[in-house]
């Protein structure tokens, strides 16, 4: 059985994507096609705020993205400040709460060495609501985010007198290949019995040339959204 994944290909420790990789043990035929792009902003103005981890209660990621943010500011830092990042401010932010949905997440802030809490939550809601049951700190809570994040969490916190500071670091937009990849692949390949999605932008993106290339077959398709997260 085909099944369509509308996500970024990631490799594992065995050099394949591991949804590609379960699903094949399964008997089932994944193919992986992007449908969303992303593009870094504001980096020097969020650099600022992480070398100031005085000025904040603690973290919170809601997306990979959002961690690559931190990376590429860890990076320019690293390189023009003597690795500031590993000699003082890593400990300074690990003092603090770091909270992240999922364990993608989770595993690449743990890749920029701090301690994560939160990502059995599975989805900013329930993230929020941890947050609230645990947060007391009168400091903000800095917020890295997308362009086209929801107001779930935000608005739960801010319900909750919890303060917090959201600063744009990067913003989506469609695949720039996604109409050509999805008429290539139905072409090669045929109506697939399965379509996932990963994100809201996702779906936003890519249903309308799914429902265009399947036409009366669209169905017969199932259709999923999984991981979708607070903001991508």
């Amino acid at each position: 059985m085909k099944v369509l994944l509308l996500k970024d290909p990631k490799e594992d420790d065995c050099g394949q994507d591991p949804y590609v990789r379960e699903l094949g043990l399964y008997g089932l035929e994944a193919t992986l096609i992007p449908v969303l792009s992303f593009e870094f902003l504001s980096l020097p103005s969020f650099s600022e705020k992480l070398s100031h981890p005085e000025s904040y209660g603690g973290l919170i990621f809601t997306s990979p993205r959002a961690v690559e943010a931190t990376e590429l500011c860890l990076e320019k830092d690293n390189k023009t400040e003597g690795e500031v990042w590993e000699k003082s401010l890593k400990e300074k932010w690990n003092a603090k709460s770091v909270y992240v949905v999922g364990n993608t997440t989770a595993s690449l802030v743990s890749k920029i060495g701090l301690d994560a809490e939160g990502e059995n939550c599975g989805n900013a809601d329930k993230l929020a609501e941890y947050i609230c049951s645990r947060e007391s700190s009168a400091l903000p809570l800095l917020f890295p985010c997308g362009s086209l994040k929801r107001e779930v969490l935000p608005k739960m916190l801010q319900d909750k007198g919890i303060p917090m500071e959201s600063v744009t670091v990067y913003q989506t937009f469609p695949h720039p290949g996604i109409q050509g990849n999805l008429k290539s692949y139905y072409s090669q390949q045929g109506v697939p019995a399965s379509i996932s999605f990963f994100s809201p932008s996702g779906v936003a993106y890519g249903l309308k040339h799914i429902q265009e290339l399947s036409g009366d077959s669209i169905e017969q398709i199932k259709m999923r959204k999984l991981r979708c997260r607070e903001d991508k």
